[in-house]
């Protein structure tokens, strides 16, 4: 039984449910007023943010090593629920760090101030002489001296331009290079200004409450950083979930993998994929795949490579059932090959191809007939994202895990919601915001970071996906949204335990069974 059976749903209902809607600053604003009718609700909500984001600084800075005992966090706060957001944060930090100081900058000093946000300020002021007060005027031209700086000066509600006091403070933090961590509170300031107005940049924005359809933009990276959801409870998870054709991925999504599998289950059960990839010059991309499918949890799996490579392949990875193909010249696959792969395929429940393939003729008009003769649900991955192959995939069940500019070779121009809706292929389309899209709706993983921007961390995620399509009995949607979550959860927890930099990308598969074993 797939394991999302036991609640009833299709997989797109169940990915539905564990993701929240990404809107536009305007829905977004009108959302929270029909949500947040009363002032203590809009309280309780500003404390829960608060908190959130204290807790969040606290994680992510595991990635360099963690804050020490004496952290310095400097706060820039303006005159609304933005900036009270960030001094409840500040306090939450100063609860979780005892040692610890903060420097507050009251960029338009505390007259204006909104009622909820001078509320913050005096909560912060109980912690006495451990926070210091300044406004922008007095602020130095540079910033340095502190561990961390949180960006609470604008929110959803900022009117361009920023003024001149402002635009100096913002670019003085930006200039400092002894701050460890910057992060901006739901939108890092200054964000929709004019071309080359000053704009906060941060290493994370945490969206508080409901992610704001800007800083999911890929073009605003640079400036919005890493985002980060921080779930308010804006969006129950009772009854139909909260429309939006963009979504972002909850940790829930990946809830029934973590389940008690069902006493009778056997290793047909979880299904069977087959794997097609590897050539001399790229050997290891189908065994960094094929390590991913079984650690995914596949029941069986079938790898076609060249047959030079099938010894070593068996000894370091015994699970899987290794195939070889003769090998000539750079040991690309050939045509002549695709009828004893389509035997193997027809107890099958799902097909990987791609990972180390190469780009020869041969080796392309092979997977071409590949793909459009297999009975399974395929997943193409590098060497088989050409337009030819994409071509016989259309209409098929299948997923496409393209990089940006593979994208841009397969899809002609067209966006990527217009793609999928015009050839039926779901697309995981990676990069700094992974999206998934089915031609209806697209789901965005905020999970991951730097630690995976090194060579192997696609060929990880095709397999993984793979894997999962063979237990999903074709779920496409399930089994892409999942595998991206899945892949990114385990990012983050590499990261934050070993850092970004001194790495192997396959360390990332122990980090797959914490996440499942985690409990909110």
């Amino acid at each position: 039984m797939p394991p999302h059976e036991k609640n009833d749903l299709s997989g797109r209902g169940w990915v539905r449910r564990h993701s929240d809607p990404i809107l536009s600053v305007a829905d977004a604003a009108a959302w929270e007023k029909r949500l947040l009718t009363t002032e203590e609700a809009e309280w309780a909500a500003m404390l829960r943010a608060g908190a959130a984001v204290a807790a969040a600084v606290e994680e992510d800075s595991r990635e360099i090593g963690g804050l020490p005992p004496k952290a310095s966090l400097l706060v820039l706060v303006g005159k609304g629920h933005n900036g009270g957001d960030a001094l409840l944060a500040a306090a939450a930090f100063l609860d979780r760090f005892p040692a610890a100081t903060v420097s507050v900058v009251l960029v338009f000093g505390e007259e204006v101030m909104r009622p909820l946000a001078r509320r913050a300020l005096e909560t912060l002021r109980r912690h006495g002489d451990r926070v210091r007060w300044t406004d922008a005027a007095s602020w130095p031209k540079s910033a340095s001296g502190f561990d961390v700086c949180l960006d609470g000066i604008f929110g959803f509600q900022f009117r361009p331009p920023v003024d001149e006091a402002t635009g100096r403070l913002i670019e003085a933090v930006n200039a400092s290079s002894s701050i460890a961590l910057q992060a901006a509170i739901d939108l890092p300031s200054g964000l929709g200004g004019a071309p080359g107005a000053p704009v906060f940049r941060a290493d994370f924005t945490y969206a508080t409450g409901i992610v704001k359809s800007a800083v999911a933009s890929s073009e605003n990276v640079s400036s919005a950083g890493r985002v980060r959801y921080l779930d308010l409870g804006f969006f129950p998870r009772t009854g139909e979930p909260a429309a939006g054709a963009e979504r972002v991925l909850l940790p829930s999504l990946l809830e029934p993998l973590g389940r008690i599998r069902p006493a009778g289950a056997d290793k047909r059960t979880y299904g069977h994929v087959v794997l097609v990839g590897g050539s001399r010059q790229y050997p290891g991309a189908i065994l960094m795949a094929a390590e991913a499918a079984v650690r995914g949890g596949v029941g069986l799996a079938t790898a076609w490579v060249p047959d030079m490579l099938v010894p070593e392949y068996a000894a370091r990875l015994p699970e899987v059932m290794w195939n070889g193909w003769p090998t000539v010249d750079t040991g690309f696959l050939s045509p002549a090959v695709v009828p004893k792969i389509l035997e193997s395929l027809t107890k099958a429940t799902a097909l990987l191809v791609g990972p180390g393939l190469g780009a020869e003729k041969p080796t392309t008009e092979a997977v071409r007939q590949l793909i459009a003769k297999s009975p399974c649900p395929a997943v193409c991955d590098a060497d088989a994202l050409r337009p030819e192959v994409i071509s016989a995939a259309t209409g098929r069940a299948a997923i496409a895990t393209p990089h940006a500019g593979e994208f841009q070779r397969m899809a002609n121009g067209k966006s990527l919601r217009d793609f999928c809706r015009e050839t039926g292929i779901v697309v995981t389309l990676k990069g700094p915001r992974t999206r998934i899209c089915d031609g209806e709706e697209e789901y965005f993983s905020f999970f991951g970071g730097p630690v995976l921007s090194r060579g192997g961390s696609g060929d990880l995620l095709a397999g993984l996906t793979a894997g999962l399509l063979a237990q999903f009995a074709g779920d496409l949607v399930l089994a892409a949204t999942q595998a991206v979550a899945w892949h990114g959860q385990a990012a983050d927890l590499l990261a934050r335990e070993k850092g970004q930099v001194a790495v192997h990308t396959t360390q990332l598969l122990d980090y797959l069974p914490p996440v499942l074993r985690r409990r909110s």
